[in-house]
């Protein structure tokens, strides 16, 4: 925030009216009207009065934070940044997670980062205020729609400010006819009569009469900068009265007259200093001195000297050390300086390019690389502008000036850009950045087209390496496998080795492309060199990938241990609040708790995944989130409500064409319809959608565990021989409990053994508790038999353990159900549950075979399973001994 100014004219009935809109609870404080009116020392003014009068009635201080607009501020990646910076000045610390996202080499859209930014800004405790100075400056739909989002979900205690030239493209009409708009325009700006005599007389030093300061108001309509620019000329004119008389007329041209008064009147050197620092949006006295180049002369001293003389100069630190000018005076000096350049009337012939090249190599001394690169820009240093884009380990484009760099290279002739073939490059990376997919494709084209002929020097072949890394990127935007891995070789063939940001980039992409292809060896290799390369080039973003990447493949091969370790280290590196770029690895903390049976951590998870994919409109991720949550629902009980869930699931993912998650939400969808008894429904849906372990299921719960087995053994060979050891763990728990089915108890045990050794390392408890009543009895005869007896009790403390959502399953897998060696001489199977369940409603038998689609002799077949597993002989007898042992 700018000092406040000595000698100001005090402004009480405006400060008033700015203080009723913070009473008010208005949203916005709007301060527009044109340049030289007043509007960020008025602004500047009325903080400190705040600050001030909190300070003398003991009142609570509102939190203040500013922040100084320019034109580079429209690339919504820089405004966000520069927010979070202004207020990281009330809170330190805040917005950590969002601003990693932001500096990642390719950002998440900005819209998802505004959720969890707000999020933060409502923990802050005290009211605060933040002011955003010369947004006319910033000319983009972008920042406009992030700052309409804000204002529309600003939390109470926020109050944002914002000083402009013209009406911001925000919904002004709808906040001013809610009453959150409070707004201050160039006639409640005009110096009134008293204002203007206490300028022109205390603060400027006049001695002017009562009639003079009339006429000049009068003439200047309560103009500030005019009326300033006119004081600072009569101290010229012995003759004031006269002075007034020479000039009227539009703001332009009383500009024009004054600044060519103002000018004037200064020593050769002190114009020349106004002329040539007028290119500089911002300045200190080092820099002035680099520009200029005149050892005789101090910037620093002529900068104190200038704001002393009320010069149009701009204090932007308490410390006085950097300045602008006006941006009404900085245009005119500009002006002002072509036109000497033109005549070549500067003094030693300097040109606007060569001052502008001084500026660039000046910033880029000092670290402030984007500066640097736009003073090359203006002086159309091709060379240099490109180098300071590609930097020095990570391009700008992945620094928040993707936006001026696309301005820049639109700007350039299609001639200039064929010359220069890095250029079209540089153009596709900015346009991945900034999230523009659809035309990168053109630009590679062009890049490719303006290349052919070159000779295969490094720099050469560097650039061919990045068109492949951009195409290897946009394949995997459509799951493309081989055009990833295929072009992702091409790029890290030809790819500089010290080009680390595009390496790191490659290598995550070419173990997505193997994850998708199911080689998890390959995949877990890539990522597991993808995070080292990150750590070593601090590509936080890629590391975040990467690991989530990691661990899925680390819970694919049922490392559940590891892979928590990855998810969490990835919960780490993105930060407090939650970011959207980590709603995978939540949802994998979701999958490994509900896992271990940790029903509540892995809703709790899972909702949050879900959440944050919807703010980055992850359709991947939010579906299996929803598809996660709906299998919840179904193991506490809840069918009907999976089922709901699980429509409106496949209702997006039609709607969206995403074929990938198909299979997924239907292999859920045969789930639930076999715990709510559609047996015919699940058998439809499982052939068409040709989902063999759903159709395995199917063929149990019709009672057929021959076709069940012929369904699984090809699955497990499958799994086996791919090495994917999370499919084998399933297909080999639903083969033990087919294999009981079918009345082979010793191959159902020597099965259950192989699956148990495999997940005890990773303690999985839900992969065999969901197989519900069949299962029990298979876990029980495993501890009689002494098969693994700490891991199996375990596994039926889980059954016995399970909360009243759990017990409510489906009637014929009652989970609650658990039958000791002791209790049965052979359990009952799943179809034979089914059989009893409908006997115990009452049901003839000529009923049943039509509601479970059986012929009436294989359901007197069950009946008599059934009488003979209870050891009874009627009904009336089995419904009764089914109620003792729990099965009903």
């Amino acid at each position: 925030m700018p000092p406040l100014r000595p000698n100001l004219v005090p402004r009480q009935h405006l400060i008033d009216r700015l203080n009723q809109g913070l009473h008010l609870g208005h949203k916005l404080t709007l301060i527009s009207a044109p340049a030289g009116f007043g509007k960020t020392t008025l602004a500047s003014e009325w903080l400190h009065h705040l600050r001030t009068d909190a300070t003398k009635e003991s009142q609570i201080l509102n939190q203040i934070a500013w922040l100084s607009l320019d034109e580079g501020d429209n690339d919504p990646t820089r405004f966000l940044t520069y927010f979070i910076a202004a207020l990281r000045t009330i809170v330190p610390g805040m917005g950590e997670g969002v601003l990693a996202a932001l500096q990642s080499p390719q950002p998440p859209p900005t819209a998802s980062l505004l959720t969890p930014l707000l999020n933060e800004i409502s923990h802050i405790p005290q009211n605060s205020i933040l002011v955003l100075d010369d947004y006319h400056l910033v000319d983009g739909g972008p920042v406009d729609n992030i700052l309409a989002f804000l204002l529309e979900h600003l939390p109470p205690r926020m109050h944002l400010a914002m000083t402009t030239r013209e009406d911001p493209s925000l919904p002004l009409a709808r906040l001013r006819a809610r009453g959150q708009l409070n707004e201050l325009r160039v006639a409640d700006l005009r110096f009134t009569p008293e204002e203007a005599a206490a300028f022109l007389n205390q603060v400027m030093g006049l001695e002017l009469s009562a009639e003079e300061i009339a006429s000049l108001e009068q003439r200047t309509e309560g103009w500030i900068a005019g009326l300033q620019l006119a004081a600072i000329s009569m101290r010229g004119h012995q003759d004031a009265a006269s002075f007034i008389d020479s000039f009227t007329g539009s703001h332009h041209f009383v500009m024009d007259y004054l600044v060519e008064e103002v000018l004037r009147q200064q020593p050769a050197h002190v114009q020349t200093f106004l002329l040539y620092t007028s290119i500089l949006d911002r300045f200190c006295g080092p820099l002035c001195d680099a520009v200029l180049r005149d050892p005789s002369a101090s910037g620093q001293k002529i900068l104190i000297a200038l704001e002393r003389a009320n010069l149009f100069i701009i204090p932007l630190d308490s410390a006085r050390r950097w300045y602008r000018y006006h941006h009404l005076f900085a245009d005119l000096l500009r002006q002002r300086l072509r036109q000497a350049i033109a005549s070549s009337v500067s003094d030693n012939g300097d040109s606007v390019e060569a001052l502008h090249i001084r500026a660039s190599a000046w910033f880029e001394e000092n670290g402030l690389q984007i500066e640097a690169f736009q003073h090359a820009a203006a002086a159309n240093d091709m060379e240099r502008a490109e180098r300071l884009i590609e930097g020095e380990g990570m391009p700008l484009y992945y620094r928040g000036a993707a936006a001026p760099i696309l301005h820049w290279l639109a700007s350039l002739p299609t001639a200039e850009l064929d010359a220069r073939p890095s250029l079209w490059v540089i153009c596709a990376w900015a346009l991945w950045v900034a999230h523009q997919n659809s035309r990168v494709a053109e630009k590679l084209h062009a890049a490719e087209a303006a290349l052919q002929g070159r000779g295969p020097d490094d720099k050469i072949q560097n650039l061919h390496g990045q068109i492949a890394a951009l195409w290897a990127m946009l394949a995997a935007n459509e799951y493309q496998a081989e055009t990833i891995i295929s072009q992702s070789r091409r790029a890290l063939k030809y790819l500089h080795r010290d080009n680390l940001a595009v390496r790191t980039a490659v290598t995550r992409t070419l173990g997505f492309a193997y994850h998708i292809q199911g080689d998890r060896a390959a995949a877990g290799q890539a990522y597991r060199e993808a995070i080292a390369m990150s750590a070593v080039s601090g590509n936080t973003f890629i590391n975040i990938l990467a690991t989530t990447g990691l661990g899925i493949i680390q819970e694919t091969e049922n490392e559940l241990y590891p892979a928590v370790e990855s998810y969490r280290r990835v919960v780490q590196l993105v930060g407090d609040p939650p970011q959207p770029v980590a709603c995978e690895a939540y949802f994998g903390l979701a999958r490994i708790y509900y896992e271990w049976n940790d029903l509540d951590a892995a809703q709790e998870h899972g909702q949050l995944s879900v959440r944050l994919a919807r703010q980055i409109e992850s359709i991947d991720s939010f579906v299996g989130g929803e598809v996660f949550l709906a299998r919840l629902k179904l193991a506490q009980g809840d069918a009907a409500g999976a089922a709901a869930a699980l429509a409106e699931t496949s209702l997006s993912v039609r709607r969206h064409n995403f074929v990938q998650k198909v299979a997924e939400v239907a292999a859920a969808q045969v789930l639930t319809l076999l715990q709510q008894g559609n047996l015919a429904g699940a058998a439809r849906l499982a052939e068409k959608r040709d989902l063999p372990m759903s159709q395995a299921r199917v063929h149990l719960a019709q009672g057929d565990a021959a076709a069940a087995l012929a369904v699984l053994e090809p699955l497990r060979r499958q799994a086996e021989d791919k090495s994917w050891q999370d499919e084998r763990l399933k297909v080999m728990v639903l083969q033990a409990v087919a294999h009981q089915a079918h009345g082979e108890q010793e191959m159902a045990a020597q099965l259950l053994g192989e699956a148990l050794a495999l997940a005890e390392p990773g303690g999985f408890i839900r992969t065999f508790v969901d197989e519900g009543l069949p299962m029990a009895q298979l876990l029980s005869a495993a501890v009689a038999q002494g098969i693994m007896p700490d891991y199996t009790s375990k596994l039926l403390v889980a059954f016995t353990d399970t909360t009243k959502d759990e017990r409510r399953r489906a009637a014929s897998f009652p989970s609650s159900s658990v039958i000791h060696p002791s209790s049965l001489v052979e359990p009952l199977s799943k179809r034979e549950l089914e059989v009893l369940q409908l006997i115990a409603q009452g049901f003839s038998n000529r009923e049943i075979s039509e509601r479970l689609f059986l012929a009436l002799s294989t359901v007197k077949g069950h009946n008599l399973r059934i009488f003979s597993k209870l050891q009874v002989q009627r009904r009336t007898e089995a419904v009764a001994r089914a109620r003792e042992l729990g099965l009903l």
